[in-house]
């Protein structure tokens, strides 16, 4: 299941139409991505070897994943908000040899060359700027046939945990050979779950970069369908396109089905959006009257699944299922999960715990972090791993998720760690002590509060609060800037060091459910 054997049958189908409007058929996608695989061996690549793509959602985006698949590397795909520090940590932990992005990308690229000695490739589409290769002239002296030896490939993505520090999640490779009849790809889940055929057409809303958004459009191309790609998401023109081109099943998480259901109901009426079959969600836990509202209003299309990019285990709920069992993310399809106490032993329905999955082998690890997956294991049962989720089990088998025991913090679908902003913020000359958190937020789900002591003698202003805003904007991607910045004059801690934050969050938390709370 690869883009080579839809080439061979429909060369001229569209394999990416892009919200603008740009086409990339099956032939053009076979083609470029086999000559960059030619690229990339002639500049001495092997299977297992990493390489980096650092792009916003960009029509050649899918050509660069296929190559590192069909030639047996690993593909890391960067976070496009991302400052260049930050960027240069991934292409460096992931031991990437080739890194590829675009002249938009120019702001970020270009300065983390210099972090980066041990990455020799530097390639940019649409226009080089000095230390990269023009991507397009280098490709255009490569065969547009497959390498003799096709071995498959893996992403290796990056999921920060509560050190801040991103960690890869590694996978080992099958030794499998690209078109090889065991290969099991995404799009497995995507005809046994979501019905969808070679004739179905894909929106993907989401950034490339996202673990979902990368790979299941890729499973797309396994069987031979449409993908339709957003540069960016904005919720009318997510009906426009779905009107357009005649979308039949997308993916997105709650924070886009709040913002259109937030579109006045004569603009959600204007498009016609009968060719919809599903709609799927996931990537952060979606409040319950805004899926009920998504149902009304779309239908018993609106599914769902939760899982993770380490693979542990995942479940699925349809719409039918969900209204019988409203809150649920649903019954495995693929682990048996267990919900255990904290010395591991294993809880009845219906009581909250640690939530971990049973797999006949756990493949993964954390790259260079031997400690921290084995943190993720059963302390008896190796198979069993736990990504520090809290919920439940009802007594039919439906999961429900209720807290995490990390304070990580999921805005709009995208996982921001507080330990990172803390470290941020504590470096600045005028914080003595900070705590990060996340708040309840109707639309994004959740938003980032910090609440900072400040050094003896500096004021706890306005003014010094969008001081702080600033300085973390300049040291960390915009996402993860805190909306809103409070000050006390001590935080609570333990004679130890340890933070109370949990009092802290939970004060904060019924300040904003009190009455009269703003």
């Amino acid at each position: 299941m690869h883009p080579g054997l839809h080439a061979a049958l429909n060369p001229d189908k569209p394999a990416i139409v892009m919200g603008a409007g740009t086409t990339v058929t099956y032939r053009e996608l076979e083609e470029r991505s086999a000559r960059l695989a030619h690229l990339l061996w002639s500049r001495g690549l092997r299977p297992g070897d990493n390489v980096a793509i650092l792009a916003e959602n960009h029509p050649r985006f899918f050509e660069v994943y296929w190559a590192a698949i069909r030639s047996g590397l690993y593909l890391t795909a960067i976070n496009w908000h991302l400052t260049p520090e930050e960027a240069a940590y991934l292409v460096v932990d992931s031991g990437s040899k080739a890194l590829i992005t675009t002249a938009h990308m120019t702001h970020t690229a270009a300065p983390l060359l210099d972090l980066v000695p041990d990455c020799h490739w530097r390639l940019m589409m649409d226009g080089a700027a000095p230390g990269f290769e023009a991507y397009e002239d280098a490709l255009s002296q490569f065969p547009a046939t497959p390498l003799p030896d096709q071995p498959r490939g893996d992403v290796m993505l990056y999921s920060s945990g509560t050190t801040g520090r991103p960690k890869g999640i590694k996978r080992p490779l099958s030794g499998l050979q690209l078109d090889d009849p065991e290969v099991k790809g995404v799009s497995t889940a995507e005809r046994m779950l979501l019905g969808m055929d070679e004739s179905s057409v894909y929106l993907c809303p989401a950034p490339l970069y996202h673990s979902a958004g990368l790979q299941w459009s890729a499973g797309v191309h396994e069987m031979g369908a449409t993908l339709v790609v957003m540069e960016r998401f904005d919720a009318e023109d997510f009906l426009q396109l779905v009107e357009r081109e005649s979308v039949t099943h997308t993916q997105v998480v709650p924070t886009m089905l709040v913002r259109m259901l937030k579109l006045p109901p004569e603009t959600r009426a204007r498009y016609d959006l009968s060719s919809l079959r599903c709609v799927l969600h996931a990537a952060a836990p979606c409040p319950v009257e805004t899926k009920r509202q998504a149902i009304e209003w779309l239908g018993p299309i609106v599914d769902e699944f939760y899982g993770a990019t380490e693979s542990v285990g995942m479940t699925f709920i349809r719409s039918a299922e969900w209204l019988e069992h409203p809150g649920s993310v649903g019954r495995p399809m693929t682990g048996i999960p267990h919900v255990c106490d904290n010395e591991g032993d294993e809880l009845p329905a219906g009581e909250i715990g640690t939530i971990y999955f049973e797999q006949e082998r756990q493949t993964w690890e954390y790259h260079g972090d031997a400690e921290k997956t084995r943190s993720t294991r059963h302390p008896v049962h190796e198979n069993w791993a736990a990504l520090g989720d809290i919920g439940y089990l009802d007594d039919d088998g439906y999961l429900y998720l209720t807290d995490r025991q990390s304070f990580m913090i999921i805005s709009g679908g995208v996982n921001i760690y507080p330990a990172e902003i803390e470290s941020c913020l504590v470096m600045h000359p005028k914080v003595l002590d900070v705590a990060v958190f996340g708040l309840p937020d109707p639309e994004m789900g959740e938003f980032v509060q910090a609440v900072v002591q400040p050094a003896i003698d500096v004021e706890a202003t306005p003014e010094f609060a969008e001081e702080l805003r600033t300085y973390v904007r300049e040291h960390l991607a915009g996402y993860k800037v805190p909306r809103v910045i409070d000050f006390r004059e001590e935080l609570p801690r333990q004679a130890n060091g340890k933070l109370y934050k949990h009092q802290l969050r939970d004060e904060y938390r019924a300040r904003m459910t009190s009455p009269g709370a703003v």
